[in-house]
């Protein structure tokens, strides 16, 4: 789970009177065509391209920016071109939280080595997750360039980094939660919600 997100998604997050929806499934769907355009528009092609999704939403995010991409350019490959990376071990907030879990790191038929990698997030927030992700592909290769590509931005960035491509926006205070849904995940039709945290906890 990002950070930015707050809390795993779930049908219930719909509900509640402090819960209003931002984005519907057609929002979600036209956000992530018009950032795969854009991927291929700035790339100037594909065929240099690999995304990198961050557990857990940012995989699916992935998978589907992946299809499009290979429907806009045939040249892509979508399996060839995807993967995953998981970025627990270079977490700033690890000692914190000793009990999270590490999950997998899955690089691209293609490798990484002189690619333009896409890092695919959900939610962009303090920027902290999209450092121990820079720290952890350093680690594993020395692509051309690397992008970031997440579905929300929510601003109140700790850190100097910035997305290249973003779906959304979003305006937040502090001690609101965004949470995004998929329908792969969460069972729930696509959506991304805000919600006020119970008793004013930040």
């Amino acid at each position: 789970m990002n950070p930015g997100t707050g809390m795993p998604g779930h049908p219930d997050a719909l509900t509640g009177p402090d819960t209003r929806t931002v984005l519907g499934a057609g929002d979600v769907a036209r956000a992530l065509t018009r950032i795969a355009h854009e991927i291929v528009e700035r790339a100037k092609g594909v065929d240099d391209v690999v995304l990198l999704g961050i557990p857990t939403r940012g995989v699916t995010l992935a998978t589907r920016l992946a299809e499009r991409l290979a429907a806009i350019d045939p040249a892509f490959d979508p399996v060839q071109g995807l993967g995953e990376l998981d970025v627990t071990m270079y977490r700033d907030d690890l000692r914190r939280q000793p009990t999270r879990a590490v999950g997998v790191t899955r690089l691209p038929g293609a490798g990484i080595e002189g690619k333009t990698v896409v890092l695919v997030d959900d939610v962009l927030f303090s920027g902290r997750t999209i450092r121990a992700a820079l720290d952890a592909i350093g680690d594993l290769g020395r692509p051309r360039a690397v992008r970031l590509a997440c579905l929300v931005d929510r601003g109140h960035r700790e850190l100097p980094i910035r997305p290249d491509f973003v779906g959304k926006n979003l305006p937040t205070a502090v001690s609101e939660r965004v949470r995004v849904l998929l329908s792969e995940i969460d069972g729930a039709e696509d959506a991304v919600v805000i919600s006020a945290p119970a008793g004013g906890e930040r």
